[in-house]
């Protein structure tokens, strides 16, 4: 396809996203706590959209992804979290 076709197709959807990602990065902001890993991820994988070059999917996955190789003895959580936790006891410490 040419760039003009992709742009006519796509562009309302992923003007959409961008709105959406601002409105939650705005709660975010305006909410006490304290940041966690989740949202480290996140900033990350927004930087990675700014970069140059191909590849943006795969490396917005990768900074949410686990960079280790070994499997953990047993599971931290009860379900997934969406980023990788380098700290596994951050969102449901065991008591």
């Amino acid at each position: 396809m040419k760039r003009q076709q992709v742009l006519d197709l796509y562009f309302l959807e992923a003007r959409a996203k961008l709105l959406d990602l601002g409105a939650f990065l705005d709660r975010v902001e305006r909410a006490s706590g304290p940041e966690d890993f989740r949202l480290a991820a996140f900033c990350k994988a927004l930087a990675e959209l700014s970069q140059g070059g191909a590849d943006k999917a795969k490396r917005v996955l990768l900074a949410f992804s686990d960079p280790t190789r070994e499997p953990i003895p047993a599971p931290t959580t009860k379900s997934a979290c969406g980023a990788f936790d380098p700290q596994p006891s951050t969102l449901n410490p065991q008591p």
